[in-house]
């Protein structure tokens, strides 16, 4: 039973310096916060508009652009960095395929920028 207890020695003194740091950090942003918030701090900044406005209200369609070209370059990054570091070892068809995928971001790139979500005014 000793030797159980001493292999979940290291996982247990793991847990509890974990549960005991969320605390502390817990506590001390509780402490430490400042308590006196004005409207323009507790205001909607995020989307752009007023949150509790009419569901049926025009929407700039720029927001939707400006997502699509973040996805775009997310995806970008999280399929090339793995392909430019196996890239000595992949096969040609492999190496093609991500040409056409590239081409495809590309293309998509091309119709962010002529429907002009890179200008903002």
């Amino acid at each position: 039973m000793q030797e159980l207890l001493s292999n979940y020695a290291p996982i247990l003194i793991f847990l509890g310096l974990a549960i005991g740091l969320g605390l502390v950090l817990i506590l001390a942003a509780v402490i430490v916060a400042v308590r006196n918030p004005d409207p323009e701090k507790v205001s909607a900044y995020e989307c752009g508009f007023n949150a509790f406005d009419d569901a049926r209200m025009k929407f700039d369609v720029r927001f939707y652009l400006v997502s699509i070209l973040f996805i775009i370059f997310d995806l970008e990054i999280a399929f090339l960095f793995p392909w430019a570091v196996a890239l000595q070892d992949i096969s040609m068809a492999a190496f093609w395929s991500m040409m056409a995928f590239l081409a495809v971001l590309t293309v998509g790139f091309a119709y962010e920028w002529k429907k002009g979500a890179l200008e903002w005014e």
